[in-house]
């Protein structure tokens, strides 16, 4: 909806609730909170999305020593599609936290599909983007050291007063 109501240039974030249809377990819930985020510019190209990612991941985590890795992924939006794991924070070689591999999948991201940007009145010759969404939940699971997605949603006053 930005797209088509400001054109582009433009640069967007935004948050929105989601539900999913899944079995619950602790780094899973049938619903989260995602960010989103948007940047449609000329000469945008995955160079920019990958270091905004390492840039942000670094910033969250509060550590330069932050590495990222990135995997091919379908998004519908996007082409191409990738995932975009960091090096776990609190380990180098594997904790409970990682599952014991060293990465924690965070984003999923890519390049914004021409065909979105032409359905959205912007000209896909002229400028190009990329969107990237995240969990805050998890984000803040990882950064805080919390063992279960679903106390989040538990009414555990308890939990909640720690923060």
């Amino acid at each position: 909806h930005a797209m088509q109501e400001q054109g582009a240039p433009l640069a967007v974030v935004a948050p929105g609730r989601v539900y999913r249809n899944e079995a619950t377990d602790a780094s899973h819930d049938f619903m989260f909170t995602q960010m989103e985020g948007l940047l449609i510019d000329k000469n945008i190209s995955m160079a920019h999305l990958l270091a905004t990612a390492r840039a942000f991941l670094q910033k969250i985590f509060n550590t330069q020593e932050l590495d990222i890795r990135v995997r091919p992924g379908y998004f519908p939006f996007v082409e191409p599609g990738v995932e975009i794991d960091a090096s776990c924070p609190f380990c180098t070689k594997g904790c409970s936290i990682c599952k014991k591999t060293g990465w924690i999948e965070l984003l999923g991201a890519g390049l914004v599909h021409p065909n979105v940007l032409l359905k959205s009145g912007i000209d896909p010759v002229e400028y190009s983007g990329f969107a990237f969404g995240f969990g805050i939940e998890r984000i803040a699971m990882i950064k805080y050291g919390i063992n279960d997605i679903r106390l989040f949603h538990s009414n555990n006053t308890t939990f909640l007063d720690q923060f």
